[in-house]
């Protein structure tokens, strides 16, 4: 209801992969609801028609628009009712228009699944919807979007049909899809969980069907549409291989994209003034490493598959479209320069071994160059994308936050998948909002209660730099080598600074978001068994000829760090070499009779993770 386009060419299928009774409820109840309020909103030209966010007392001005305020007060308060009683339901408002305007056609679909055969998660459900569709609507064109996805703007519909079907913007018959950025309505000012600098493989997307060389049949019945629904239809098929979403990644919109893109399929990437579709971003630690976690886990399935970027990619497309993919694939790698920068160095400091220029050397100056630099270029973005210097403080901190937790777990579930060890699973990223965790994220303050698993390494570094701090600091005092050991201070204490959160939140805070007092005593501990070897290290070690010997294994592994980083920052250059704006002109399109027909795909896993009223608002936005 929320998309400005004929009703009639519209169809909206929820995929429901929990089988929820609840949920075929609420969908039932969202249909009847349905009847009194597109008419509503299409009378008043409402653009906030989401009913959550209208009925909350944060709702704009479009309360207002296009109509006296008598009545719309009048209508108003039928709504109000509706919402309320579910007897209300047979309230009628301008019964007329709202029977000419029937809602758009809406199919529960919940797919067989059983443990025996591989379900394939998220790709499967959207691969059951195409086959579904296909022989019920078997419209040209999908739109998919999450549980979560609200639309934000009415005309989104049209602004992708105008790369389908204005020949002036796109004259190939090879375009396959639109991408749209994802955007969240639930963000604080400053973002401390970096949700506003999302990962560009999330994508809201309009699909050109005839990528899936489908044959379907128009008018199929619902026995045949049980049957593609079945745990055993894709059982010797090509689903998942050359037709439809691809399997073999929990990323299944990064891979099917980058397959597309590999056999000669364009698309475009269109980033309007005004998003036009805004999700939920998780607003809790807990949350938001869990999905970073999946995404590298499923990022890590592509670079180390046959179809890694490097190697399949790198004669299927473009270099600097090849590059962006790469960038994204091996980003989780990242782990391991940053993990080698925050040990390896505080150690050498511990010992007294150097390992960076001295400050008096014109080689410092390079380093200091190459660091500035980078910095600068970061903080540049930032402030053109309209952030602010805290921001990008947050977004730096976050980065790191990451790198030593979700991107190193991502890297060692793909570890052990190689190995035969664990499969990757598919979490669905929690939706429920905690009042209490919201309230701090609002203030900026993190909310640490996660799992130790996700805690441990934050606290093990935050300490083991501290620790290191002060025994360098104490050696450059009593030993004045300072010119020396400058890089090494100042890198721990810039650690430091982006560990105050996890510090505060060990030493000083007392809420609830705090972190357990058995987490820190488990650093400790660990740290201590490690530091309690230092004497017989020390004999060991830094005597003689192992001295040098560590010396020089401390300095290969930094080298190599750097070399890593090098790489990533050279890949990830694509974006900036060739930054892309795109207009579209929907005066253009045909008339509303002559538009091509919408196939709406929604999806969701888990009422508990996922709340059905939610969920049941998004369906009525896409109707």
């Amino acid at each position: 209801m929320s998309l400005d386009y004929p009703l009639h060419k519209l169809s909206v299928y929820l995929s429901d992969d929990a089988g929820s009774s609840i949920t075929l409820y609420a969908l039932k109840q969202a249909f009847v609801f349905a009847k009194s309020w597109i008419p509503f909103c299409k009378k008043y030209g409402l653009e906030t028609r989401c009913p959550e966010a209208y009925f909350s007392a944060s709702r704009n001005n479009d309360l207002h628009h296009g109509s006296s305020t008598d009545k719309l007060t009048r209508d108003n308060e039928i709504i109000k009712v509706i919402k309320g009683d579910d007897n209300a339901m047979n309230v009628e408002s301008d019964k007329e228009e709202s029977e000419s305007e029937l809602p758009p056609l809406l199919v529960y679909v919940s797919r067989e699944k059983r443990p025996s055969h591989p379900h394939h998660f998220k790709a499967g459900a959207l691969n059951v919807l195409l086959r579904v569709s296909g022989i019920i609507s078997n419209a040209p064109y999908v739109l998919v979007l999450d549980c979560d996805m609200n639309c934000n703007d009415p005309s989104s519909a049209r602004q992708a049909m105008c790369f389908h079907l204005d020949p002036h913007l796109n004259s190939n018959s090879s375009f396959a899809f639109v991408q749209f950025p994802q955007n969240f309505h639930n963000l604080s000012k400053n973002d401390i969980y970096n949700r506003q600098i999302m990962s560009i493989f999330q994508f809201i997307a309009s699909l050109n069907r005839k990528y899936c060389k489908l044959n379907v049949i128009a008018n199929g019945d619902w026995d045949e549409a049980r049957f593609l629904a079945s745990c055993v239809y894709e059982k010797n098929t090509q689903w998942g291989e050359q037709i439809g979403f691809m399997y073999h990644s929990v990323v299944e919109d990064y891979f099917t994209g980058f397959l597309l893109h590999c056999k000669g399929w364009t698309s475009a990437y269109y980033s309007p003034s005004k998003p036009s579709f805004l999700g939920s971003a998780p607003t809790n630690l807990n949350d938001t490493l869990v999905q970073s976690t999946r995404w590298s886990s499923g990022l890590l399935q592509v670079a180390f598959s046959r179809f890694c970027p490097l190697t399949y990619g790198i004669s299927r497309m473009s270099i600097l479209q090849n590059m962006a993919y790469a960038s994204l694939a091996f980003q989780p790698l990242y782990a391991l320069p940053t993990l080698c920068f925050a040990i390896i160095p505080q150690m050498c400091l511990f010992n007294g071994i150097s390992l960076y220029p001295k400050v008096s050397s014109p080689w410092f100056y390079v380093f200091l160059a190459v660091y500035a630099s980078s910095l600068c270029q970061n903080i540049l973005e930032t402030l053109r994308s309209g952030g602010s210097l805290r921001m990008w403080w947050y977004e730096h901190r976050m980065f790191r936050i990451k790198s030593v937790t979700a991107f190193l777990f991502g890297c060692l579930d793909m570890m052990m998948k190689l190995l035969g060890l664990k499969e990757i699973e598919f979490l669905p990223t929690n939706k429920v909002v905690d009042e209490e965790q919201d309230v701090r994220y609002k203030m900026d303050i993190f909310d640490f209660q996660t799992g130790t698993t996700f805690l441990f390494p934050l606290t093990t570094l935050s300490i083991l730099n501290m620790v290191s701090l002060v025994v360098g600091l104490r050696r450059v005092i009593i030993e004045r080598c300072f010119d020396e050991m400058f890089g090494q201070i100042f890198l721990s204490f810039m650690i430091l600074m982006i560990s105050y959160p996890i510090i505060e939140a060990m030493i000083i805070r007392k809420d609830n978001g705090r972190i357990r007092t058995s987490v820190t005593l488990l650093s400790v501990s660990v740290l201590m068994i490690f530091f309690s070897f230092k004497a017989l290290a020390s004999v060991l070690l830094f005597n003689g000829g192992l001295t040098s010997k560590l010396h020089i294994l401390s300095w290969v592994l930094i080298f190599v760090s750097e070399f890593l980083l090098f790489f990533y920052w050279l890949i990830g250059q694509a974006y900036r070499w060739r930054p892309v704006s795109r207009t579209v002109y929907p005066e253009r399109l045909p008339e509303d009779t002559e538009l091509p027909s919408i196939d709406v795909f929604r999806y969701t896993a888990d009422p508990k993770k996922e709340p059905t009223v939610g969920v049941m608002n998004t369906v009525l936005l896409a109707m």
